[in-house]
């Protein structure tokens, strides 16, 4: 009897255990479970491998995007005052508004432009060069006192300016003048250098049945004079037609005219001698339509003035320097110095070449060509002629001719300038400025 009641006692405390492991396995399951639903989780088990972790949920407020509503018209922003109390003749706060983020993104169907207009505007420049009988240049005149008419039509000036400009010069030197007048301008080179100032720029071209480009633009320097004393050395023509026969001639010693190591005659061809003036000032001209425009472009031509066989005619030339508001002012040494001997020269021989060209390039653009004879008065004008290149009046008007081969020509007028000037207070004045332009594009 006792043995039965320890046996079930025993079994008692086995069952009391069986109920508390449910008991506690039941907790642990529900406690896991409220874990999971707060965030929490599971410490690691040596069964399964510890799920991931959720973040707990952010406790800072959230930064939500403010909507920033108009401000509408006739109405302050919060916090400011409004305008009605504002100072009379106190202007509205403008409207700021942002970019687009994406600006390739087409504009909203309201904002796009209804139409555009498109005008072709051009700007004319006109350097004008006003001096009075004595040839002095006349100072002092304002833009009142110019009137300048293209094609007969009076324009409106919008730009007007006396002061001086740096120049970009093309110095164009003839070495096949005859070598008495070569040497005398050989010995002018270094006042031809102190003509020009610090702010300008120049380069040198030489020609002859050939052009050359001696040397890029440079500033007045060391370059420069070390390339002037090279052309000082050259030599010009032998003053005289070439030697074909008689006994300086090339052919050698002959018997009866006919030659000792030969029995025929050889016919003996005169070199064919060439003056390319316009291929030069071509050359020259191309190199200047590439430098800034804020200088005044001058190509000043050292020459007899002869012109014969160069490849450019003059017409072509001339559209190049009207098309790129470049002047052309020239010394006429020797022969072409002589009045007399000047005019004489002007008239056209076949085969001969032609002895106006380098006039008719001052007169169109605007320059002016100086007959020297003399070495002093060669350096004299050096001085001159720069001078007068810039130091001239600059004229300016909007023109709407459109880019076309057509030739616009100008007239510039100054007051009392005419058949009565003398009658008025101011003499009479001779006014300088090129003849015309053509509304060509701009080379890039």
């Amino acid at each position: 009897m006792r043995v039965v009641f320890h046996l079930l006692r025993v079994a008692g405390i086995v069952v009391l255990c069986i109920v508390a492991c449910f008991a506690q396995q039941s907790k642990e399951q529900n406690q896991q479970t409220s874990d999971q639903n707060q965030g929490i989780p599971d410490a690691p088990s040596a069964v399964q491998p510890p799920p991931v972790p959720v973040p707990p949920p952010d406790t800072k407020p959230s930064k939500t995007p403010t909507r920033i509503e108009p401000v509408p018209e006739n109405q302050a922003p919060p916090g400011e005052t409004s305008n009605e109390n504002a100072a009379p003749g106190t202007p509205p706060p403008f409207k700021v508004t942002t970019m687009p983020a994406d600006e390739s993104a087409p504009a909203p169907e309201a904002q796009q432009e209804i139409y555009k207009i498109v005008t072709n505007v051009n700007q004319v420049i006109v350097p004008v060069t006003v001096k009075d009988d004595s040839g002095r240049m006349v100072e002092g005149l304002l833009a009142k006192d110019f009137s300048v008419y293209e094609n007969g039509k009076k324009e409106n000036l919008n730009f007007f300016t006396s002061d001086p400009f740096a120049l970009s010069a093309a110095v164009v030197i003839d070495l096949n003048m005859a070598d008495v007048a070569l040497q005398k301008v050989n010995k002018t080179y270094s006042a031809l250098q102190g003509a020009f100032s610090q702010y300008d720029e120049i380069s040198v071209f030489a020609y002859g049945t050939t052009v050359a480009r001696v040397s890029d633009f440079t500033a007045v320097g060391n370059s420069l004079t070390a390339v002037l004393a090279d052309l000082s050395t050259r030599r010009g023509d032998n003053n005289g037609p070439p030697v074909t026969g008689g006994p300086l001639g090339p052919q050698g010693p002959t018997v009866n005219d006919v030659p000792v190591d030969s029995p025929t005659t050889p016919v003996i061809t005169p070199p064919r001698t060439a003056k390319v003036l316009n291929d030069a000032i071509l050359m020259a001209a191309m190199d200047l339509s590439k430098r800034d425009k804020t200088r005044r472009k001058v190509i000043f031509v050292i020459s007899d003035g002869r012109e014969m066989r160069s490849q450019a005619s003059y017409q072509d030339v001339l559209k190049v320097l009207l098309s790129n508001n470049i002047m052309v002012y020239g010394i006429a040494v020797e022969g072409a110095a002589i009045p007399l001997y000047g005019k004489l020269e002007r008239l056209h021989l076949p085969r001969q070449g032609y002895n106006d060209i380098l006039p008719k390039y001052a007169n169109a653009t605007g320059g002016e060509v100086f007959n020297e004879f003399s070495r002093n008065s060669i350096e004299n004008v050096y001085a001159q002629v720069l001078g007068d290149a810039r130091n001239q009046y600059t004229l300016g008007y909007v023109t709407r001719a459109t880019p076309s081969s057509a030739y616009h020509q100008i007239e510039v007028r100054v007051a009392n300038h005419g058949p009565s000037c003398r009658t008025s207070l101011r003499p009479c004045v001779d006014v300088v400025a090129k003849d015309g332009y053509y509304p060509l594009p701009v080379s890039r």
